[in-house]
């Protein structure tokens, strides 16, 4: 009798363990299929960042190669956005990331509305100033009437003039190099690498202005807010410039590029944002940042 029993116990055991191990596999089966179907949902929003990532990339291209005015601006932008697209492809997709890269998606896509707006005023006001300085030429070539209410109007006409001949430069960008003996240079991110910084511009192309020597300073002010390179003050109608390097060109009214190398003391080379200000004579034209690592 008490071997029935003991049959009987052990029977019901393994139903139980038969009925839980069944259980177990359709959670199990249950559990995958739900994973899979997360991973491929994930995938599909990765795959919905990069495509609009590259839309944007995109309209930035559009937007560089219709618009002079704003495209030092507009190609920094475009360049956070490729970073971006770079470390989305890079990740594997998991809800984290893609609510950060989601939420990245929507700054991104909100300064490039606000730098639309911008560039679109700023054609529109620089096809003006063409316009008026076109006309300005015109009136300049006519023999002047002296009278007050002529004088009044030369002055705005000059001052119109002057604006429009000014210097302008595009495409500036610093970076930390390194000068070897043989007399190469090379770039470096680091600033235990670094021994000088190089600024390198374009000279826009410009009809008005005159041709002839052109002097050029850059001012290069380290994270802790110093002034590095030759420090050497210039005085300008009473105002003075202290530069960190300087270099004389000359311009032809077209386009020109231009390297200036500043020279660093020791210790002034420091991890951190760099500012750069590019000035011809006491104006500044340009101004960038860069970052030592």
């Amino acid at each position: 009798m008490t071997t029935q029993n003991n049959n009987l116990t052990l029977k019901i055991l393994i139903g139980v363990l038969g009925a839980l191990l069944l259980i177990l596999g359709i959670f199990t089966y249950k559990f995958y299929n739900e994973e899979k179907q997360n991973k491929a949902i994930l995938q599909q929003e990765k795959d919905l960042i990069e495509s609009e990532l590259g839309e944007l990339i995109t309209k930035y291209d559009n937007a560089i190669a219709l618009n002079e005015v704003m495209d030092d601006h507009l190609l920094k932008a475009k360049e956070r956005i490729v970073v971006l697209l770079d470390s989305v492809k890079d990740n594997d997709a998991n809800l984290a990331l893609i609510s950060r890269y989601r939420r990245e998606v929507g700054k991104l896509k909100k300064e490039r509305e606000r730098l639309f707006k911008l560039a679109d005023s700023l054609t529109v006001a620089n096809t003006q100033l063409t316009t008026d300085l076109d006309s300005t030429s015109v009136a300049l070539n006519q023999r002047i009437i002296l009278s007050d209410s002529l004088q009044t109007q030369n002055s705005k006409l000059a001052e119109i003039v002057e604006r429009g001949s000014a210097l302008t430069a595009a495409n500036i960008k610093a970076e930390g190099v390194r000068v070897r003996n043989s007399g190469k240079i090379t770039t470096s991110s680091k600033a235990s690498r670094s021994e000088k910084v190089r600024v390198c511009f374009t000279l826009s192309p410009n009809k008005l202005t005159e041709k002839g020597d052109k002097n050029l300073f850059v001012q290069v002010v380290n994270p802790e807010n110093v002034l590095i390179g030759d420090k050497i003050s210039v005085n300008f109608e009473g105002a003075a410039l202290t530069y960190s390097g300087t270099n004389k060109v000359f311009y032809e009214n077209e386009a020109l590029d231009v390297c200036i190398l500043v020279d660093a003391a020791q210790g002034e080379l420091v991890k951190g944002n760099y500012i750069v200000n590019l000035f011809s004579g006491p104006r500044m034209i340009s101004n960038t940042q860069f970052e030592l690592r």
